[in-house]
């Protein structure tokens, strides 16, 4: 594992759309092991593979409370299939220092991906865990939550 330079606001490659995964091999398994070594260290509750200059869907999160309770997600191809509800709560980001603000996102979500393996699977997210993987999936649509402030 290796942690890797997280990208800062205004790095042309966090305004990228990134590119589907086809090749579900040991690098995509590297990435993903890079991407949750550099969450933690960085610390941050989730990370975009192109915030490491990596143009790939692919994006960890990890909304765990405690560090004895580390649960990464590894997240390959994600979407978005339903979504609910509003609520606005601060946001910060890794590649947008020292600034956060208010972001009205969606408070429930049904969300779609890939694992590792290429599999795919499903899940609900609520709350913080649906805010942290929103907050994700703009940055695969060079999509920065400065974006969303009026």
């Amino acid at each position: 594992m290796t942690i890797r330079k997280i990208l800062t606001y205004p790095d042309p490659i966090l305004r990228e759309k990134v590119k589907t995964v086809i090749s579900f091999d040991d690098s995509l398994k590297q990435l993903a092991r890079d991407l949750v070594e550099t969450m933690y260290d960085a610390p941050g509750a989730g990370l975009a593979a192109n915030q490491i200059g990596v143009c790939l869907r692919v994006a960890v999160v990890d909304t765990s409370q405690s560090e004895d309770e580390k649960k990464p997600l590894v997240l390959v191809n994600p979407e978005i299939i339903e979504k609910e509800g509003c609520e606005v709560d601060e946001e910060g980001c890794l590649s947008v220092i020292d600034f956060s603000a208010n972001v009205e996102r969606y408070s429930k979500l049904l969300v779609r991906a890939q694992g590792l393996d290429g599999k795919i699977w499903e899940f609900p997210a609520e709350d913080f865990f649906a805010r942290v993987i929103q907050h994700e999936l703009d940055h695969l649509e060079g999509i920065l939550f400065i974006d969303r402030l009026s």
